[in-house]
């Protein structure tokens, strides 16, 4: 008979619902003949309680977390309906070790290891009660298959982290298959010595367990059941949006699970590659998900970066010393110290003088009086300290050192953060960043947003654990899907052409307007100066915000009766005489540089202005929409506020204003708040302030993986700002968000190409019209709107007929069978595209039009 190991983890073995899911999984593999070799981990939590025993016990002061540990058991066997009284041996025994651990005042690592090993001996036999009940089950003792080998350590190491090397048990294999038993449980994280004793294969040992099993008896397969549908590109409890990973293979997977993937135990996976046994990462709940497969094989043509992980409570230790310089045997002396000390090195990084190092995992769990000693001799060879808490974020994948010249803008989020340590596996599957601890979590956000969610391969990913399991959002069918016959009809005469859709910009309008605690939102022209669209805003109440002296000329002109505190001016490095034109004008004036201030403070002196100050940070899609930090040329230094406020007196400037921007296209509604505090905290330094202008920058759905901004949250964070201040009016300057989505762009397929693997889709139109995406990294969706609803069937490049390399809108997109002369729409070019436009290589732009309707 085949058999098959299915693994099951605390979370997965504590209920009677998932015990349930636990007796259908193995119904189904019985019925595919299969015999399920079932291991099982300690219900969720025991082993922390029985290590906490072990330690309490030493001040007699068990009694309680026994009695708690206790009681969850019996409820578990009630609730599977089985006798009680099987696991009365079992806590007799455990309540012999502690008394002898309370009388002895000391817990020896044997006696720790037996006391562990009843949470998992105590739930298989519940476990065997419960499914012995539907079809003949065999209880197996995982000590009778499992030894392990004795290495360096001491008894911590062998009794409580013990290493086991496979050995094929095929007489095993034979004697569990002819039991006469459809399934064999067994229980995780326990093995014996050579001597017999009960050991201990570490924490998470339950995963090592299934593997050895698997590389024992030579299994059909290895199926890990936990509380997540597989392995994703990043922690999906932290970050809903990864996505999952389909497929992995070995080197891939033992990356992931090494740098700090909570959803398999590195060692689980030496075993099973030795023996070539397909393993898989499934989930408990939903037995039929595919999961996460992992065998020897390697896709070339996948993504190179597949997850990106944190591991916290890192501890690095860096050695300062010149004598290091050209010295022979340097490293070795600083090596023979962490092997004197019994401490294991994980990352290394070298320079001339200084040697940097992360210790691995076991440390966090030595006494700190060991690191001090090692500390202390280390500081023989050099100046040696150390440093921490820190987190180790880690792009893994596979060629990344390949990939090296493409991870620039990722790059660019460690920007002022301090790296410690950076090391590339030489086996080309891991870039790390050692960094501080309070950083990695946004770190890995951010990182997460540029290589995966916004990577061009995004369809080699499975779904993101938000769109699989998080609440629902039903999908909102575009304007361009229900006018698709209007605009066919428009693009056989004006393709290439910008339309927009007026009633999609008096909807968002209308959204805008649901933020109670914004007191006056100002729409920024330079996304899209289109005087339709100006005119649809204007009659919804919105104002306008100008950067330039003939954006203030256009509004003006278009609305000669405007009140011009419904205008906003906020220019840039603008010459003296657009803030002169602007102050003449009566709209809001705003400076964001102290030069105005030095060098023409007559000019504004008895008038009201508004001061822009530069929060520090930046945030967005891509460096180039980041409008905040030392290296954007937008806003007053904080650390030069106090300067702005004394030239504002000395010159009789009243301020009433402060305004910050840190970027486009965020989706967070955190940021918004954060900047009303930074300036709110600012205006302290001004008396008259009463307005905080908090910028733009309010993301859109670029991608159907994405989840809108929520207003509501967006709402309430302010609403919790403005409590502290009344007074205070909290204003904003969107831009793309009014407009990015009302606008398409139509053009007609020209040519198809092949090169290679890689298909070419032409259209009349590129980077003449729409510039964003080689500017900007930007992703806009892309339809073949005469075959709108057709079966997608291969992937290919649009590209544009500029004679440039770069002049391609998008790459590897899912479509049906394209013809010369179809028409294709590009999505969301409302804003930033025709006013962005050129006529390069004398080739004319997309005009605009208008639909009503």
């Amino acid at each position: 008979m085949r058999q098959i190991i299915t693994k099951f983890g605390g979370t997965s073995v504590s209920s009677r619902e998932t015990w349930d899911h636990i007796r259908e999984i193995t119904e189904n593999h019985i019925k595919a003949g299969l015999q399920p070799i079932i291991v099982c981990s300690a219900r969720s939590q025991a082993s922390n309680k029985l290590e906490k025993m072990c330690k309490a016990a030493l001040i007699d002061d068990h009694q309680d977390i026994y009695d708690e540990l206790k009681d969850e058991y019996l409820a578990l066997a009630d609730d599977l309906g089985v006798d009680k009284a099987l696991l009365d041996e079992d806590l007799h025994q455990l309540k012999k070790w502690l008394t002898g651990i309370s009388l002895l005042k000391e817990a020896p690592p044997k006696i720790r290891a037996q006391v562990m090993s009843l949470g998992e001996l105590m739930l298989t036999k519940i476990g065997h009660a419960y499914l012995d009940g539907q079809f003949a089950t065999h209880w197996f003792d995982a000590r009778d298959a499992l030894q392990t080998e004795s290495i360096l350590g001491g008894d911590e190491v062998n009794y409580l982290n013990a290493y086991c090397n496979p050995k094929p048990n095929a007489d095993l294999a034979y004697q569990l298959a002819n039991h006469g038993a459809k399934a064999v449980i067994t229980q995780g994280f326990i093995a014996a010595n050579t001597e017999g004793d009960t050991v201990l294969l570490g924490r998470g040992g339950s995963d090592t367990s299934a593997a050895l099993f698997a590389a024992c008896l030579n299994t059909t397969a290895c199926e890990i059941w936990t509380d997540v549908p597989g392995i994703y590109t990043a922690n999906p409890h932290q970050l809903p949006h990864a996505r999952l990973l389909k497929q992995l293979n070995y080197n891939e997977a033992q990356e992931i699970a090494s740098m700090g993937a909570k959803v398999l135990h590195p060692p689980c996976i030496p075993p099973v590659r030795r023996a070539n046994i397909p393993l898989y990462v499934k989930y408990t709940r939903m037995p039929l998900h595919t999961g996460t497969r992992i065998t020897q094989e390697s896709d070339d043509t996948a993504p190179p970066i597949k997850s990106i992980q944190v591991k916290h409570s890192i501890t690095l230790i860096s050695i300062d010393a010149l004598s290091m310089w050209q010295q022979v045997g340097f490293l070795a002396d600083v090596f023979a110290v962490f092997k004197k000390h019994e401490f294991s090195v994980d990352l290394l990084s070298t320079s001339e003088f200084n040697v940097t190092l992360s210790l691995d995992d076991y440390a966090v769990k030595r006494p700190r009086e060991a690191l001090d000693a090692l500390l202390t001799e280390l500081n023989t060879l050099g100046r040696a300290k150390i440093i921490e808490p820190c987190s180790a974020v880690s792009l893994v994948g596979h060629h990344i050192r390949t990939v090296l010249p493409q991870l620039g803008p990722a790059l660019e989020v460690f920007e002022a953060k301090q790296i410690y340590l950076m090391s590339l596996a030489s086996n080309d599957l891991n870039l790390t960043f050692v960094v501080d601890e309070s950083q990695a979590n946004k770190l890995v956000q951010q990182l997460h947003i540029l290589l995966i969610e916004n990577n061009p391969q995004s369809f080699y990913y499975s779904k993101s654990f938000h769109e699989q399991f998080g609440k629902t959002r039903e999908r909102t069918m575009p304007w361009w899907e229900s006018n698709r016959e209007a605009l066919l009809s428009l693009a056989k005469t004006k393709a290439p052409a910008y339309v927009y859709h007026a009633p999609t910009v008096q909807a968002k309008a209308q959204q805008l307007k649901t933020l109670t605690e914004v007191d006056q939102v100002f729409y920024a022209i330079k996304a899209n100066a289109f005087e339709g669209l100006l005119r649809v805003l204007e009659a919804e109440g919105m104002g306008f915000e100008c950067v330039s002296q003939e954006e203030l000329e256009f509004v003006f002109k278009l609305f000669p009766k405007m009140d011009p505190k419904r205008v906003l001016f906020t220019p840039n490095f603008a010459p003296k005489a657009e803030y002169a034109f602007a102050l003449s004008k009566g709209c809001n004036v705003t400076i964001d540089s102290l030069y105005p201030l030095t060098h023409w403070h007559e000019l504004f002196t008895n008038h009201e202005v508004i001061l822009r100050v530069d929060p520090g940070v930046g945030a967005g899609h891509h460096k180039y929409v980041c409008t905040g930090g030392n290296e954007s040329k937008f806003g007053i230094p904080r650390n030069h506020v106090k300067e702005a406020a004394s030239l504002a007196i000395k010159h009789n400037i009243k301020v009433i204003g402060l305004h910050a921007h840190s970027g486009s296209g965020i989706l967070s509604p955190n940021l918004w708040q954060e900047t009303a505090l930074m300036l709110a905290s600012e205006a302290e330094h001004f008396p008259h302030v009463r307005i905080l202008n908090l910028g733009g920058g309010l993301g859109i759905v670029d991608k159907p993986s994405q989840s809108p901004l929520d207003m509501e949250a967006l709402n309430a964070s302010l609403s919790a700002v403005k409590s502290q201040d009344q007074k205070l009016q909290f204003w904003l300057e969107p831009g793309r968000y009014f407009v990015a989505e009302c606008g398409v762009i139509l053009s007609h397929v020209t040519q198809l190409k092949t090169k290679g693997r890689v298909n070419f889709i032409g259209i009349d139109t590129g980077m003449n019209s729409l510039i964003r995406p080689m500017l900007y990294g930007a992703y806009h969706e892309i339809a073949n709107l005469t075959r709108l609803g057709e079966e997608r069937t291969g992937f290919a490049h649009i590209v544009g007929p500029i004679c440039e390399s770069a002049d391609t809108l998008g790459y590897d997109r899912l479509l049906p069978k394209t013809e010369e002369g179809d028409v294709m729409l590009i999505a969301n070019t409302g804003a930033y595209g025709h006013c962005m436009s050129s006529s390069y290589n004398l080739r004319e732009p997309a005009k605009e039009h208008m639909l009503e309707e």
